[in-house]
């Protein structure tokens, strides 16, 4: 294994210190502490574990939980009621809507009725809009903390051959643009892209975030590439379990790359630091405006 592991466990406890120690700050000074939402709906496993972990976190930077779990026969007038009244509620900087919501509700309604100042997890329209145009805004968490990691490891991204595979509006797209922002070429690519092994092989930078496991080979890679791998994909394994694994075939890759992200332990963690990273800067958003 050629590749330096690139540890996001170790870099978003950083991130973390950074914001508990700024919590802790502005609670030593008498300020209000910043004050994070969750909303889930439903009982879906995995989200329970999310719902969990955030709230978990939250609690151990200092700042304000509120957890809101409502039943999966809950009618899209009551949620977007209950955003209403988190919008309104000057002790909650940020809120986070846990997806995937039922089938009965409109997710796209939802993250839009959610303020774009507390819009924690940077899909409201207009944060995205602000992102295509190089405005400030909420960034999304993954890709935020994807770049982050990237520009702690190359440190000046400009100039460099970007490949994002993947065209979510969650991971796909905001990346690109913020890559874009670094001053690098970036490359879209996605099922329909023409030769898409060829398209991998260019990067300097790759981004795989497709939600198929392994489906980047060590072959797609560039030898001395960064490869960020957000897939989060269970399989099974050994002895009848299940195991994580992610969009790239990890130990080919490694073989071939300069750089690259574990699954678990690259670019999940960064994901909830990030999180609670947009909620104190919403935070102090809300001050600047009051």
């Amino acid at each position: 294994m050629a590749a330096k592991i690139i540890d996001g466990r170790n870099f978003a406890a950083g991130i973390l210190a950074e914001v508990t120690a700024e919590v802790s700050a502005i609670r030593a000074a008498g300020g209000r502490v910043p004050g994070l939402a969750v909303v889930l709906v439903g009982e879906d496993p995995a989200s329970q574990v999310y719902v969990r972990n955030k709230a978990r976190t939250t609690k151990e930077s200092g700042m304000e939980s509120f957890e809101y779990r409502l039943d999966v026969g809950t009618s899209e007038a009551a949620l977007l009621s209950l955003i209403a009244e988190l919008n309104d509620d000057p002790r909650v900087d940020g809120i986070l809507v846990q997806l995937p919501l039922p089938k009965h509700i409109d997710s796209a309604r939802v993250l839009d009725a959610i303020s774009p100042d507390k819009d924690v997890d940077g899909f409201h329209v207009l944060n995205a809009g602000r992102l295509a145009t190089g405005l400030p805004g909420l960034v999304p968490c993954t890709p935020l903390g994807c770049l982050l990691m990237l520009k702690h490891e190359l440190g000046d991204l400009s100039g460099l051959r970007a490949v994002v595979l993947g065209r979510s509006n969650i991971v796909g797209k905001p990346m690109a643009a913020l890559l874009l922002a670094e001053s690098c070429t970036v490359t879209i690519a996605h099922s329909r892209t023409r030769d898409l092994e060829a398209v991998c092989r260019e990067a300097d930078i790759l981004v795989a975030a497709v939600g198929r496991p392994e489906m980047v080979r060590g072959s797609w890679v560039k030898p001395g590439a960064t490869v960020i791998d957000v897939g989060i994909n269970r399989v099974p394994g050994d002895a009848g379990k299940t195991k994580l694994v992610g969009d790239v075939a990890f130990a080919e890759a490694a073989d071939v790359a300069g750089r690259i992200t574990p699954v678990p332990g690259g670019v999940g963690p960064m994901t909830i630091a990030c999180l609670l990273r947009n909620t104190l800067a919403a935070a102090k958003l809300a001050k600047i405006k009051a």
